[in-house]
Order: C-alpha cells, then sequence, then structure tokens
C-alpha cells in the first residue's frame, strides 16, 4: 500500500495520497498517530 499511494501522490500531487502514504509509514515503524497539520487539512479541504 505504501509504495503504491507514494507512486499515486507523485502522479497527481492529490494530497489524501499523501496521508496515506504517511499513515503506512507510521504503522509500519510502530510509531502512534500524530494528528494532521491544519496547513495539510486545509489544503486536502480545497481540493475537494
Amino acid at each position: 500500500m505504501r509504495d503504491f499511494s507514494w507512486k499515486y501522490f507523485s502522479m497527481t500531487g492529490d494530497v489524501d495520497a499523501y496521508l496515506l502514504y504517511k499513515q503506512s509509514l507510521e504503522e509500519e515503524q510502530g510509531e502512534p498517530e500524530i494528528e494532521e497539520d491544519s496547513a495539510v487539512k486545509a489544503a486536502a479541504d480545497l481540493l475537494h
């Protein structure tokens, strides 16, 4: 999933794909989830 979401993000610039990539990295590394930055949320809202 991580490779797919990164490739999709790099081809489209889709913020949601980047967030999925970031989440998969955190899960793989066993780090706790960090709340999304407000700027990232605002950018995602603009794209939808």
